[in-house]
């Protein structure tokens, strides 16, 4: 009997040190990874990594406030962003248990004068962004009214009578008006504020204490600063009025009541498990296609383990949080600065959490031959058009509009994005080059096509005291600027809410971006200072004095 009991005694031993030194080996391989992508010196982030409802991994990293030198901690608050719409999805789906609501109504039940015109747009569009409705936050105008207030019904006539972006089921575009009009639905329906039903119905009854319908002028315990990048380091964030991004975007948080969010949610706490069933579906297009997306939350996989995530960006503050349902596994990354999102490096510690890390990828060398077979335009469905083009010796990616961004060999045909899970893998079977753009479990393929590459503008160099006569701050809108900066020979711009870009010179008043299809106009005086400026982008020119 004795000898039983010691064989128990030293398996629960055994045990207990596996334990502690898998701990220890999570411990030291997050700290290493985090470290690497957090400065103590600049803006931080909190993280946290629990399994089953306990706590594996909870630190802070950088800084809280610069001004005050102050350091992150755990128990920081944040603007968590976009992750607002898991609060929001799930109180519709608690009013749908309730019977105060249903998923196929239409939206104008409850706006009776929504302008939808010959379509019927449901509960369920909102809910998974296949509604067609314009985002507000898609708008330029959108950005000349952040510093107002405005009431659920004042926002929602910002966008309602905008073009539909396509009919409701045949496409699905992220979409922050669908929340606006979901948070404007329940106020109808209880007869409460947005705010009111989430601190009543959700923070009170989950204890999370450091959970907010955000605010600037309430006093916020353990409130981190929120920062943006310039090219000369951190400036305070630019102020935006947390009624505007309300029912899509206003909550605060921490990583300690986001943990008792998902549990309760695990759990079943708030709705039924067939709810969240609901919550989880991958939905898909009137086609049949994929949006993985369902209520609120993106349907991914974390090294091939099925995960549901979200993330949130707000002038400010960046977050990502990933919870795998069948480990009821959750990791969580809360940033204090805009620019390098945590969505990347939050899938990473979820996968060391899981004991399945990514491999790292090793950059192969191809001939400038081998690299150039895949130069060209490619199209993928609803209209996406990818630029395929060589310089140097490396491959640079651009999606049409957007940023330019170089992509390296991993193999003779796959290629990768610096520091991000997306990869192309080209193909040239029976004569037909496609690519393949995959970021984990999403994928498209896109087709070679006639469109050639936008050849880049010719450029001219200014001096350095020419750039200086153009520095200053514009008003284009009220509440909405930008700041033209110079450093030696190179010009930046950066309009309110957005990130800084660099800008070309075609002549001695005209300047264009390579990042995005946009131009600047310089309205020059006759000593040859810059008085205004126009924007020219999308078809559309604002024009603005300097201020300063």
């Amino acid at each position: 009997m004795k000898s039983i009991r010691k064989r128990i005694l030293l398996l629960i031993v055994i045990l207990f040190t596996i334990s502690v030194a898998t701990g220890q080996d999570l411990s030291a391989s997050l700290d290493q990874l985090l470290n690497n992508q957090y400065s103590q010196d600049q803006p931080g982030a909190t993280v946290l990594v629990a399994k089953d409802g306990e706590v594996l991994y909870r630190k802070a990293f950088g800084m809280a406030n610069l001004e005050l030198d102050v350091p992150m901690r755990p128990e920081h608050v944040f603007e968590i962003g976009s992750i607002t719409k898991q609060f929001t999805a799930v109180s519709i789906l608690m009013l749908v248990e309730e019977g105060k609501v249903s998923l196929d109504d239409d939206i104008t039940k409850y706006i009776e004068d929504y302008p939808v015109g010959e379509h019927k747009i449901t509960v369920h569009q909102l809910l998974n962004h296949t509604s067609g409705i314009r985002s507000y936050t898609s708008m330029k105008s959108f950005f000349s009214k952040a510093r107002e207030d405005m009431s659920p019904s004042e926002l929602i006539d910002v966008f309602k009578n905008e073009p539909m972006d396509f009919t409701p089921g045949e496409e699905y575009r992220y979409n922050n008006s669908g929340y606006i009009l979901l948070g404007y639905i329940i106020e109808k329906v209880t007869e409460k504020s947005y705010a009111e039903f989430i601190q009543e119905r959700i923070f009170s009854p989950l204890e999370m204490k450091h959970s907010y319908y955000g605010s600037h002028s309430k006093i916020i315990k353990n409130r981190a600063s929120g920062y943006q990048p310039t090219e000369d380091g951190f400036q305070n964030a630019d102020y935006l009025s947390l009624t505007l991004p309300y029912a899509a975007g206003s909550i605060m948080s921490n990583v300690d009541d986001l943990l008792k969010w998902q549990q309760a949610i695990h759990h079943n706490t708030l709705i039924s498990e067939e709810s969240k069933k609901l919550a989880f579906t991958n939905y898909t297009l009137k086609d049949g296609s994929p949006i993985y997306y369902g209520y609120g939350y993106g349907i991914n996989e974390v090294s091939g383990v099925p995960s549901i995530e979200h993330g949130g960006g707000i002038f400010g503050y960046e977050t990502f949080a990933a919870y795998v349902p069948s480990e009821d596994l959750y990791a969580v990354i809360l940033t204090n600065k805009n620019g390098n999102g945590p969505s990347d490096i939050t899938i990473e510690v979820a996968a060391y959490a899981l004991g399945k890390p990514y491999e790292k990828t090793n950059e192969v060398k191809l001939s400038e031959a081998d690299l150039k077979q895949w130069v060209g335009t490619y199209e993928y469905p609803f209209g996406v058009i990818r630029h395929i083009s060589y310089k140097e010796g490396s491959l640079y990616s651009q999606r049409e509009g957007s940023r330019v961004l170089k992509i390296d060999p991993i193999s003779a045909n796959e290629f990768a994005f610096e520091g991000s899970f997306t990869r192309y893998t080209f193909d040239n079977s029976n004569g037909i080059k496609t690519a393949l753009f995959k970021s984990r479990i999403r994928e498209s393929q896109g087709k070679l096509t006639e469109k050639k590459v936008e050849v880049e503008k010719p450029t001219i160099q200014l001096a350095a005291e020419v750039l200086k006569r153009y520095e200053g701050t514009y008003e284009l809108q009220p509440g909405f600027d930008i700041v033209i900066s110079s450093e030696g020979q190179q010009l930046f711009a950066q309009a309110t809410g957005q990130p800084q870009f660099e800008i070309f010179a075609e002549s001695k008043d005209t300047f264009y971006l390579k990042e995005v299809s946009a131009q600047i106009v310089f309205s020059l005086n006759d000593n040859g200072l810059a008085e205004g400026l126009t924007l020219h982008q999308g078809g559309q020119s604002m024009s603005g004095n300097k201020k300063s």
